[in-house]
């Protein structure tokens, strides 16, 4: 017998009928004799429509009262999964976070859970039950009713499993698994068996919206091991787990990511002594703008052109502090491109095989794509390149790293 968390977003429960085929799907694991704790969103366009409803009294609505209206949509798929398992036949129990006793901090809309009272949930997996809980929420110290902000419900999913020692946190959505890059880009992308945290992460940060990053974080922290599975198709779906020895053997890339949110800026003219780097991203930083890649080039005449790259609805306001701190620095001119983005080949493979960055660059000056920017990890590299040139800079290094092939070795990758 394995204990697996099952979680199941808003378009998986998004009417009765759905709700109902989810909890056919739960019976069918716990007849298997596994048991069974179940985490639900709300019902597909619950939360905006009582968003809604609180912006129409308040423009910037009270964060802890938001918190309290938002919480009851998950709430009610709850009790109506623990109504629709037990017309099965399946005994079953709804819980919501501070029921659990979910333990958050007091950061309203966006809270961090710090622990987990499970003593209650084991007693009823004891009992037989399937126990339905609310994602997605919490409560702080004093009783108050929170919300964790997005990717919210995968959250609570991931820190379940880590609480109950779960075998395995299953993750249904409207995909069949992670896929080598977006289907819909390449026809001959392929669904993936397994991929380890730090790939996911990587994919993750990179665009894909399989996953939100801080669940795939508590997993990997944690060492719980995910599968993402389609709601209402059967399948193997993506393992997603710690790296193996035999992962050393893996081919080279796992994936590729891209990234159209990009925006890229350039102060000319900065005077090239130390600590100029500060002045010019500390004041973006206490703007509350994120930075990503960076390049800093020596120019000419002791000076230095600076470049780096933030999501596009940053871009007028990095855009305003850096032009202040032109004027500030005695630099030159500012310039802004937002027809960017940024394509990444991501694969723990890369500690063990030389010459990923050069075939990449390869493939790309085949295809006549010039790339504007470079940034590497120890498992990614990543371009900026010209946004028309986007969906050809993926297809090329998809095929130019043969990702659309079975792996030699399918025990790693792919399952036959």
């Amino acid at each position: 017998m394995s204990l697996i968390v099952q979680k199941f977003g808003g378009t998986s429960v998004g009417d009765i009928g759905r709700i109902e085929l989810v909890a056919k799907k739960v019976a069918a694991c716990r007849a298997e004799g596994d048991d069974v704790v179940v985490v639900v969103s709300a019902m597909s366009g619950e939360t905006n429509r009582l968003m809604a409803l609180a912006h129409e009294i308040q423009e910037r609505p009270l964060p802890r009262e938001l918190d309290v209206l938002l919480s009851t949509g998950e709430q009610v798929t709850t009790a109506l999964l623990s109504m629709a398992l037990n017309q099965q036949g399946v005994k079953a129990k709804s819980y919501t976070g501070s029921q659990v006793r979910i333990l958050t901090d007091n950061a309203h809309t966006k809270a961090r859970i710090r622990e987990i009272d499970s003593d209650r949930l084991i007693e009823d997996l004891k009992e037989g039950y399937v126990i339905v809980v609310a994602g997605f929420q919490g409560v702080d110290g004093n009783g108050n009713i929170t919300t964790l902000g997005r990717g919210g419900s995968d959250t609570t999913a991931v820190a379940l499993a880590a609480a109950l020692k779960a075998d395995e946190c299953q993750i249904y959505t409207d995909v069949d698994g992670v896929y080598t890059t977006d289907p819909r880009v390449v026809d001959g992308a392929r669904r993936l068996s397994k991929i380890t945290f730090e790939e996911m992460l990587e994919m993750a940060s990179m665009g894909s919206k399989v996953l939100q990053i801080r669940a795939v974080e508590f997993a990997g922290k944690y060492n719980v091991p995910l599968r993402v599975l389609h709601s209402f198709k059967d399948g193997p779906g993506t393992l997603i787990s710690m790296e193996d020895n035999s992962a050393m053997e893996t081919p080279t890339i796992a994936g590729i990511a891209f990234n159209r949110d990009e925006a890229k800026l350039t102060i000319e003219g900065a005077p090239d002594v130390p600590g100029v780097a500060y002045q010019i991203l500390g004041p973006i930083g206490e703007a509350n703008i994120e930075v990503d890649v960076i390049v800093q080039n020596i120019s000419h005449e002791n000076t230095v052109d600076f470049t780096f790259t933030v999501g596009r609805g940053d871009l007028a306001r990095a855009e305003e502090v850096l032009n202040q701190i032109a004027n500030e620095i005695n630099a030159g001119k500012v310039t802004s491109d937002s027809k960017i983005a940024k394509v990444s080949v991501v694969g723990v493979g890369m500690r063990s095989h030389a010459g990923v960055a050069s075939q990449m660059f390869a493939a790309l000056g085949e295809v006549g794509i010039n790339i504007l920017m470079i940034t590497t990890s120890e498992i990614k590299i990543s371009v900026i390149v010209e946004e028309k040139f986007l969906e050809l800079a993926v297809r090329a290094l998809h095929s130019s790293f043969g990702l659309e092939k079975e792996p030699k070795d399918e025990n790693v990758r792919e399952e036959e």
